[in-house]
């Protein structure tokens, strides 16, 4: 028999892209539920060509769950992660709750898929924040063969990333500026409409937001503690589809050539590199792609073997959704669980 997957925070715009990916990769599961909030509770959300009842999260029962998707937020997977993991369930999740604690493996299955392993600690795995799972994906095959010294990274990230009530203001304000009405910022410190904001999340001590601490951090933990990592994250106007400019130093020289084979050839990543106009990615072409796209390699002549390259992923997908899943296939395909009506 199949395994039994939950889907917390089905009623989200994560949860709602979970449920999608499920259904779209087959994923052997003989059933999957729909969980939220007490307010969702009876809510039908889609799960392919079927239609699920939500069920509230503190009416479920997780005794016979194999995998937990938890895309709630992290106040809600605080309380509710070592509960579901106790009841049996791995739980994969997408808020930041775990992802810095030293027994919660933080994986993106094409660059550390070995570390999932080390859920058996907590009987949790942590998917990273959406802007550094698709800049670990080129980085690895790169790190492998020339040892990364250093990244600087700008980000160019879409409302999404906000969740709907970020999406639900740019479309809000933009229909107001165009019926010359005045707008009001609710999600955002600022208007979003035609404009950008260089400011995701709150503000710490050295002046960095935590979104950068975030994109620092995780790429230690993920692909190499020795990598010194900088990172500037600014909120666009795109709906989704995370973009990235990043500079990288590396150890040893590496050419542009090389590098183009390179991704060309690596897991999850796609390469979409023509000098001419048009012969890049963008935002658009990626929503609802799996693929990290990279654009515009170039060397960066301001440092000893320096490379400069524009990364491009749907935040929604890669970022999130994607990655939850594909931990979970990672999870089967290591034989790292059996479902419990099986072993019963």
């Amino acid at each position: 028999m199949g395994y039994k997957v939950a889907v917390v925070g089905a009623t989200g715009v994560v949860g709602h892209e979970m449920l999608n990916i499920l259904a779209e990769r087959q994923f052997p599961a003989d059933e999957v539920i729909a969980v939220a909030s007490r307010r969702s509770q009876g809510t039908e959300v889609s799960f392919g060509d079927r239609v699920l009842k939500v069920k509230a999260l503190e009416n479920t029962d997780f005794s016979d769950v194999d995998i937990c998707l938890m895309s709630a937020g992290g106040a809600t997977s605080k309380e509710w992660s070592p509960k579901i993991a106790a009841a049996g369930a791995v739980v994969i999740d997408n808020s930041s709750a775990w992802r810095y604690d030293a027994d919660v493996p933080l994986v993106v299955p094409e660059v550390n898929a070995d570390a999932a392993a080390g859920f058996r600690k907590k009987g949790i795995i942590a998917n990273p924040n959406c802007s550094t799972a698709q800049l670990v994906v080129p980085l690895k095959p790169l790190h492998e063969r020339a040892r990364i010294k250093r990244v600087v990274v700008s980000t160019y990230q879409s409302v999404s990333g906000a969740g709907k009530e970020g999406m639900d203001e740019l479309d809000r304000q933009t229909k107001g500026i165009y019926s010359l009405q005045d707008v009001e910022a609710k999600k955002f410190t600022k208007r979003i409409a035609f404009n950008v904001i260089p400011h995701i999340d709150v503000f710490m001590d050295d002046g960095s937001t935590k979104e950068e601490w975030k994109m620092v951090a995780e790429t230690k933990k993920i692909l190499d503690p020795k990598i010194k990592v900088h990172a500037t994250c600014v909120r666009v106007p795109v709906f989704i589809g995370h973009s990235e400019a990043v500079n990288i130093e590396f150890e040893e020289p590496l050419s542009t050539d090389e590098a183009r084979r390179i991704l060309s050839r690596a897991p999850g990543c796609l390469v979409v590199d023509k000098r001419e106009p048009g012969g890049y990615a963008t935002p658009f072409e990626c929503a609802g792609e799996d693929a990290t796209y990279i654009s515009r390699l170039r060397d960066d002549p301001t440092v000893e073997n320096g490379l400069a390259m524009w990364v491009v992923s749907d935040n929604l997908r890669k970022g999130a959704a994607l990655n939850a899943v594909q931990i979970a296939e990672t999870l089967l395909k290591h034989n790292l669980i059996e479902a419990k009506r099986k072993a019963a």
